[in-house]
């Protein structure tokens, strides 16, 4: 119980920081998440410049309102994992209406199309960095190795029932990236754990 309530600890100490004006705060803050931040801005929307500008964003967000993170939501991650989202997706919005009002060609229906893909694939992408690392070493040899769980099995040195155990888990994590983007309304952001 120890070992969870580290987390949310450090997640406390830092919004407390955060509020006194502790630029070194700020400073911590974007050595642990800029990779995470930076990495699900580029893929909603694929592109280098756009996700430096969202990461730059979502730093200023923090820095400006670092209350409106609620520890009863869920980690520090999650919700800057959140912010990121949205600001990620409403850009991609607005660029993606610009060029279809500027071009003519395409419709509403693909556009939110284009939004819903890009919002399922940075989900994903959380999900897979934030599940344990148990988990994600069975799906990467699974996938990008083509192993089965016998040989999964064997490459982790587990027996093949908790590698099975380990690849469904995984699955089912994986497959709620989707399930969550279908359930909300559109442009909604992804429940990544914690409110925005």
């Amino acid at each position: 119980m120890a070992k969870r309530d580290a987390p949310l600890r450090w997640d406390r100490k830092m919004q407390q920081r955060l509020a006194r004006g502790e630029a070194a705060a700020l400073g911590e803050l974007y050595d642990r998440f800029a990779s995470l931040v930076h990495g699900l801005a580029h893929r909603v929307l694929g592109d280098e410049r756009a996700a430096d500008r969202i990461t730059r964003d979502v730093f200023a967000h923090v820095w400006e309102h670092p209350d409106a993170w609620d520890p009863r939501q869920g980690p520090l991650r999650t919700w800057v994992a959140t912010l990121t989202h949205r600001l990620a997706v409403q850009r991609l919005r607005a660029t993606e209406t610009a060029a279809l009002a500027r071009s003519g060609t395409g419709t509403a229906e693909e556009l939110e199309s284009r939004v819903r893909h890009a919002s399922v694939a940075a989900r994903a992408d959380y999900i897979v960095q934030s599940m344990p690392a148990p988990l994600r070493a069975a799906l990467e040899l699974a996938y990008f190795q083509r192993r089965d769980y016998r040989q999964t099995a064997a490459d982790l040195g587990v027996t093949e029932d908790e590698a099975r155990r380990r690849l469904r888990l995984g699955l089912q994590l994986l497959s709620t990236a989707r399930d969550a983007a279908s359930s909300q309304a559109p442009g909604a952001p992804p429940g990544y754990g914690g409110a925005a």
